[in-house]
């Protein structure tokens, strides 16, 4: 084995997975070590500005000391038993869950991926024993650009030729429409169209945020066909827009709610998908499972990482200092900025050049962010970040920007 020298810095991490990781990746060459609030420090010693909150899954911010004592406490008592015993976490997760949606039940899993696969499976389910469609003929309904995870049957309907590429044969059963068209939605719906998974607000793609009324729209379309509206807030949810949920910010109800990422704070892989008695009453023992998913480490974890949220308001600061750092972040003048846009703490700055460039660039001024779809910048701190941070990294932004 090659040996592993005591002190080591950037270049030498990167060469190391450079040469024994598969390079599914195409990360920033920064090697975070620590990482506390919305403030990450490299092996070297720099320290960073994370305006990226690992795709929102540490929206109550790095190491939330809350989430980290009951991760510890929990884990000296009992980690994992699987579902084949009851545990004392799980049932108090569900009641939180209830709480905090109105729903009436939960499946708990672990990955995003995981949990809209399990969607996807619940609504054929649901199709096919509720609703009567003829076996083996369940259509869902998903959008362009959408981006609901990697595994097999959800690149299956991906519209990125890239998640598709030397991954087939794919899953039949999906039919793709524009993003933010409810007239298509209704007339792309059938007899054996079983449910309608949208993401309230297009991360991935570039924060697209749809016209105003379309959820609602979408949501009348549904119910006056039987068609299960399925929102994916892996991404959106937990207050990342200002709302609990995005699909708040238009009064919908969904049918089924898709949740993970900042659901366990960044410390541990939980998900879940939460509907109605009816909808996952479709389920019987056997029908479907996961080893980790509803252990109770992960379920304690999720319950403080759920509890922070509420309690030290990061909801209304998300809506609050949102929308101060995207008005900030709109004065900014360059020839190359087509747009910016947001809601929340979840904000694009859309450019007519290759955004790689400017993430590069910004690390060099100590902020951390991502491109997406090759011309976006992407802008997703913690919720935990406070008014003068928003200032320190305007001053950066508009720098960067105005110069690139």
């Amino acid at each position: 084995m090659p040996v592993i020298e005591e002190r080591m810095h950037t270049r030498d991490f990167v060469e190391l997975e450079n040469e024994f990781g598969a390079h599914n990746y195409h990360p920033l060459d920064v090697v975070i070590e620590r990482a506390e609030g919305v403030w990450v420090t490299d092996v070297d010693g720099k320290r960073y500005l994370d305006c990226l909150a690992a795709y929102s899954a540490v929206n109550q911010g790095h190491c939330h000391p809350e989430i980290l004592r009951t991760l510890t406490e929990q884990a000296s008592k009992v980690t994992l038993t699987s579902r084949a015993f009851r545990n004392e976490q799980l049932p108090l997760l569900y009641k939180q869950l209830h709480d905090l949606t109105g729903m009436d039940m939960a499946l708990p899993m672990n990955t995003g991926a995981e949990a809209v696969e399990t969607a996807v499976k619940t609504a054929r389910k649901w199709g096919y024993k509720i609703k009567g469609i003829p076996d083996g003929k369940a259509e869902i309904i998903v959008c362009a650009n959408n981006f609901h995870g990697r595994t097999v049957t959800v690149v299956s309907f991906s519209s990125d030729e890239q998640y598709r590429d030397g991954f087939g044969p794919f899953t039949p059963g999906f039919k793709i429409i524009p993003f933010g068209d409810a007239e298509a939605l209704r007339a792309a719906i059938t007899p054996n169209t079983a449910a309608f998974l949208v993401e309230p607000i297009q991360g991935e793609a570039g924060i697209l945020i749809p016209p105003k009324g379309y959820l609602a729209d979408a949501a009348e379309i549904c119910r006056a066909n039987r068609v299960l509206l399925m929102v994916d807030e892996i991404q959106s949810g937990l207050g990342r827009t200002g709302r609990l949920f995005a699909y708040m910010h238009e009064d919908v109800e969904p049918d089924l709610l898709i949740v993970g990422k900042a659901l366990a704070g960044g410390f541990y892989p939980v998900s879940a998908v939460l509907a109605s008695k009816e909808i996952l009453g479709v389920y019987r023992p056997g029908d479907h499972g996961s080893t980790f998913g509803g252990n109770p480490l992960g379920c304690a974890v999720a319950r403080t990482a759920l509890r922070v949220l509420v309690e030290e308001n990061m909801v209304e600061r998300s809506a609050e200092l949102g929308d101060y750092f995207l008005q900030k972040l709109k004065g900014i003048r360059s020839p190359h900025i087509k747009e910016v846009r947001g809601r929340g703490l979840w904000i694009g700055i859309e450019l007519d050049v290759p955004a790689r460039p400017y993430s590069e660039a910004l690390k060099q001024e100590g902020i951390l962010c991502k491109e997406t779809h090759d011309r976006v910048i992407r802008i997703a701190p913690p919720l935990v970040i406070k008014r003068d941070e928003i200032d320190w990294a305007y001053e950066r932004f508009k720098r960067v920007i105005e110069s690139c």
